[in-house]
């Protein structure tokens, strides 16, 4: 079951998917209780599928997993991968969507044990590492190349992507992405929101109050976070506990893999920061430009905004992913 510790360590796991070693492909193992035998509302993958799947869902077998995934915009454009990240699902782009298909092909998807995407199964914990899920996208679509855009460890699949596959990323737009383990010690966080995380750790249950108050406190400004946001939030998060939860996301880990990583990329890189993030305030755009040795870097910090620049600011993102795509990006050596 999904387990929540009242402190700051627990929360920056489930917000980052931070978990030592870097085998990617390590499972968070856990028995996974059925949803009947739960007395709080659980839902399964399916009945979050009638809830949520709509005319733009379609599913990829990757594996033995159902991934769902969106494809959006002229198949002629240029085209813009965008993933959410962990405690996240691909609805965090729906705005920034809507904004940019008339003059850019998005891809999405909801990372395994994420919005209607299926949790990975032990076969595949063996048989797959995160980044085998985007190039299996992208192959099945024929797309070649893509500006990458990702958020929190959404980025950090980027990272390892564009390491792996530097022929399919053209571009890394990075927000809110850690680059060394996250160090929880600064964070200060309100009774309400210590006290929500206790109820979870007790019950085993994260209610919409949980979910009330970590978009909340990891927000610039809470009112940007809309009543729709928080409801699917919880939606998506009281689905049927998986054994391996946190298995097929891009993770740092202690750190020395992914620094290895990170310096092989010699890409432009552009990061565009909430400033306002707790867990990764500004001091982490440093880290990353000093990790990102060999990347050609933009970044833009926006003071006011939190952990999730997406999902708050969204027609703010969208301009710059534009401005950065169309005007921006360093001319590369031909």
């Amino acid at each position: 079951m999904r387990s929540f510790s009242p402190t700051a360590l627990a929360i920056a796991l489930s917000l980052c998917a931070i978990q030592p070693a870097a085998a990617q492909g390590t499972s968070a193992s856990t028995a996974a209780p059925s949803a009947s035998a739960q007395p709080h509302p659980w839902l399964t993958v399916a009945e979050l599928r009638k809830l949520y799947k709509d005319d733009q869902s379609r599913f990829l077998t990757v594996g033995d997993l159902t991934i769902h995934y969106k494809d959006e915009g002229p198949r002629d454009a240029p085209v813009l991968l965008m993933v959410h990240g962990s405690e996240s699902s691909l609805r965090t782009w729906d705005r920034i969507t809507q904004v940019l298909k008339s003059r850019y092909r998005v891809i999405r998807f909801d990372l395994p044990s994420y919005g209607l995407s299926d949790g990975p199964t032990d076969k595949a914990v063996k048989a797959l590492q995160p980044t085998d899920v985007p190039i299996a996208l992208l192959d099945k679509l024929g797309v070649k190349k893509v500006t990458f855009v990702g958020v929190s460890s959404g980025g950090t699949m980027g990272m390892y992507l564009t390491a792996r596959r530097p022929d399919m990323v053209e571009r890394l737009i990075l927000s809110n992405t850690p680059s060394d383990p996250v160090d929880t010690s600064h964070l200060v966080m309100p009774k309400a929101f210590l006290d929500a995380q206790a109820r979870a750790k007790e019950t085993g249950f994260r209610d919409q109050d949980f979910w009330n108050q970590f978009l909340s406190y990891f927000a610039g400004d809470a009112s940007r976070i809309s009543a729709q946001t928080r409801k699917e939030y919880y939606d998506f998060y009281r689905r049927v506990p998986e054994k391996n939860l946190i298995a097929l996301i891009a993770r740092i880990g202690d750190g020395k893999q992914a620094s290895v990583e990170m310096a092989k990329i010699d890409k432009p890189a552009f990061l565009i920061w909430g400033g306002a993030d707790p867990l990764l305030p500004e001091s982490a755009v440093t880290a990353i430009t000093r990790y990102l040795s060999h990347a050609q870097i933009s970044k833009v910090v926006m003071p006011d905004v939190g952990h999730y620049p997406p999902l708050e600011v969204p027609d703010r993102f969208a301009q710059l992913v534009a401005a950065y795509v169309e005007a921006g990006t360093p001319k590369l050596p031909q």
